[in-house]
């Protein structure tokens, strides 16, 4: 049973909350990946590229505890595991998006 994690944030300031829960090096480059649907594990690691099996668990665990990720666990030797997006989790395509416009806007100006 998945439980969420415990993420103190002041109720008068919900964009914190948002930025807790996506907050981390490599979680926005897993969402990307896990928008155009499900994942195991391998294909994660290799699309994201660079991140260590270990880092990728963790940010992984960190999103399914907080009702973004879903995992399921298959009962085949050797185990299948896959990622998907939760209702929830599908619902931040729009704000990563308007957070790639932003940065793309930003790098434009910067030229």
């Amino acid at each position: 049973m998945t439980t969420q994690r415990d993420i103190k944030i002041p109720s008068s300031c919900p964009a914190e909350l948002a930025l807790k829960v996506i907050n981390g090096r490599w979680k926005l480059l897993i969402l990307k990946e896990l928008f155009t649907g499900k994942k195991r594990f391998g294909e994660l690691q290799r699309a994201v590229g660079g991140v260590t099996q270990k880092v990728l668990t963790q940010q992984l665990r960190e999103l399914e505890l907080d009702g973004i990720v879903d995992r399921v666990v298959y009962p085949e030797i050797p185990p299948k595991v896959e990622y998907s997006l939760t209702l929830l989790g599908e619902s931040l395509q729009p704000l990563t998006e308007m957070m790639h416009d932003w940065g793309v806007h930003r790098a434009d100006r910067d030229r």
